[in-house]
């Protein structure tokens, strides 16, 4: 048995069921937009009731699921919020890394470095939720200000399963990991200024990447996969 295999089947039931569902979700194996019962997910898990009832509460508190007319539905992606999201993340990561360009340590930055070579390892969308492999939330956490670190986190973990349309293809993971070496080296040589606006120009990269994966997997997902306005 693996490490990671070892690790799910350690974990309490109801953790394992969130994690296979959540994973389902994050991976777009359940659709945005598809309705889904409790009935249906004991049937398709092989679980009771109650880890399910209990997957289903904390995937509503993290915007992965909605409550439908009858029963639930898997969020469908909102346009209007992603951009004001990617907005909103642009302002945040700014102040974040001119901080972390004062006061980021060279062994913290290490850290990241190794980070940003996972990311171009094979993974599951659910790894990446869980182990919280972002570098961008970690080089928020840099800026030793907690409350940008929480708003990036928040950002990130509301676009993630949208990131995910681009993150699974290895050629836009090899780019990320340029982009993610050009910042972090400007953030260990302290350019506050190039590391701002490279941090910018990066997030604009992915807003448009990923926008553009959406707009691609409309006939996939139907119109039931999308609100087009917050």
């Amino acid at each position: 048995m693996g490490e990671a295999a070892r690790d799910m089947s350690e974990q309490p039931l109801g953790e394992r069921v969130l994690s296979r569902i959540r994973g389902d979700v994050l991976s777009l194996k359940l659709a945005p937009g598809e309705v889904v019962s409790e009935r249906s997910l004991e049937a398709a898990y092989g679980v009771s009731r109650t880890p399910i009832r209990q997957a289903l509460a904390e995937l509503i508190r993290e915007g992965l699921v909605v409550k439908a007319e009858r029963g639930y539905a898997i969020a469908p992606f909102d346009l209007q919020q992603l951009e004001e999201i990617f907005e909103y993340r642009e302002i945040v990561e700014d102040a974040a890394i001119r901080l972390a360009c004062e006061r980021a340590r060279p062994e913290e930055l290490d850290v990241i470095l190794r980070t940003v070579d996972e990311g171009l390892s094979d993974f599951t969308p659910d790894d990446w939720f869980e182990a919280g492999l972002d570098v961008h939330v970690q080089l928020a956490a840099l800026s030793g200000n907690r409350f940008l670190r929480d708003a990036v986190q928040d950002a990130v973990n509301r676009t993630i399963r949208a990131r995910w349309l681009v993150a699974s293809s290895p050629e836009a993971r090899a780019i990320a990991h340029r982009e993610h070496n050009e910042i972090i080296a400007l953030v260990r040589q302290r350019r506050t200024e190039e590391a701002a606006a490279a941090i910018r120009r990066h997030a604009q990269d992915v807003r448009g990447q990923i926008l553009q994966a959406l707009e691609d997997s409309r006939r996939l997902f139907g119109a039931r996969g999308f609100v087009e306005g917050g």
